[in-house]
């Protein structure tokens, strides 16, 4: 299986050269997809999502490891040393969070049958994760998530593709989509059942008058 999701994760930025900010921000976004992501490994009994939620914790090992390092390198006064200090505080309490996300994912050890409350807990939170396939007769298809502009149509954040025997994590908002894509989103019941209207082609994507023009 090609994992497309992991190839883009810590080549993002070159880690001996990224700055203490561009890393911390990369240990927020990863530490956020991680959340999602482990509770879609139990909704859907994913062993493959689980997995990615452990290699992702070990690259937020890598991460935390590379912003301690260049606080220390770059903290050259007591007022330096100090605004550091709190940007490390952000990325401990990612870490924190990451951690967590690869306990939730331990679960996946327990067998199915001693697990049934998990799905009804998670079905109860004000927020869903649900899976839609994109039909071909979708307009969908073909176009960029970020030309769409998903998430602010629908309410909907996509989390993961899976593409054939291909993963996604996290799309880029150039990532294009295909007829067959399985879309794991997260979002409310509302916003999910707009986004199944378009996504099996029962309603045609909203277009405004600006995108005519275009």
């Amino acid at each position: 299986m090609i994992d497309i999701g992991r190839e883009k994760r810590l080549d993002k930025y070159d880690l001996a050269h990224a700055t203490v900010r561009e890393i911390l921000t990369e240990m927020k976004d990863i530490s956020e997809i991680m959340v999602d992501l482990a509770y879609a490994s139990i909704m859907f009994d994913s062993e493959e999502i689980a997995e990615e939620v452990k290699n992702l914790e070990e690259d937020m090992e890598e991460l935390s490891k590379n912003i301690r390092i260049k606080a220390m390198l770059a903290a050259r006064t007591h007022k330096e040393a100090a605004k550091l200090s709190s940007l490390l505080e952000v990325a401990s309490a990612s870490r924190r969070i990451s951690n967590a996300a690869g306990d939730i994912v331990k679960i996946m050890e327990v067998d199915v049958a001693k697990r049934p409350f998990l799905g009804f807990i998670l079905r109860e939170a004000e927020e869903k994760i649900k899976r839609l396939s994109l039909a071909e007769g979708s307009d969908m298809v073909g176009r960029l998530i970020g030309e769409l502009g998903v998430e602010s149509e629908t309410g909907m954040r996509i989390i993961a593709i899976k593409r054939g025997k291909r993963w996604i994590y996290d799309p880029e908002e150039d990532t294009k989509l295909k007829a067959g894509d399985v879309l794991i989103v997260r979002g409310t019941e509302d916003g999910y059942e707009v986004l199944r209207s378009y996504a099996n082609g029962e309603e045609r994507w909203p277009v405004y008058p600006e995108e005519e023009e275009d």
